[in-house]
């Protein structure tokens, strides 16, 4: 058995984990939706010098993305490492038409910087630095509304 069918499988163990549900388009679209309200936030706070929020932001843009493909195909995840994971899994059961190298961006920006953005998200959400380097927010906003962009059209395809 594969690694990520191993992981899907570890977080279909637990409901407050994951659990599969039926497929919902109208629960897809408002996570969509989310997505891309979340890239105008951080676009928002880009203009405001908030630097430190748009980075959560964008990744929450790419999260809620993530969690319009598992509502489509029947998820329902309550955990950040099993969203990333299932749609890894749906990558390389080629249910999903996502490349890998845009899944690897949320979990390392290795392009960037050593730390993930899910790292990144935790270290200027709960951490007291607000200015962030000027050229990775710049990557991680482009970056993140690439990823957006591509979920969407998937989502229209599935």
């Amino acid at each position: 058995m594969s690694e990520s069918k191993d992981r899907l499988n570890w977080c279909l163990e637990s409901a407050k984990r994951m659990r599969k549900i039926k497929p919902s388009d109208n629960l897809s679209k408002e996570h969509i939706e989310k997505a891309k309200h979340n890239l105008k936030a951080a676009d928002y706070n880009v203009q405001g010098h908030f630097d430190d929020w748009a980075v959560s932001q964008s990744y929450y843009a790419m999260y809620h993305a993530l969690l319009a493909i598992l509502f489509k195909k029947g998820f329902e995840s309550k955990n950040h490492e099993c969203t990333i994971s299932t749609v890894e899994f749906l990558i390389e059961a080629k249910e999903i038409n996502l490349d890998m190298e845009d899944l690897s961006f949320i979990r390392t920006t290795e392009q960037m910087t050593t730390k993930d953005a899910k790292s990144l998200r935790e270290e200027f959400q709960y951490g007291t630095k607000t200015d962030v380097n000027k050229i990775l927010l710049t990557e991680l906003l482009q970056k993140s509304k690439a990823i957006v962009e591509k979920v969407e059209l998937i989502l229209s395809e599935i």
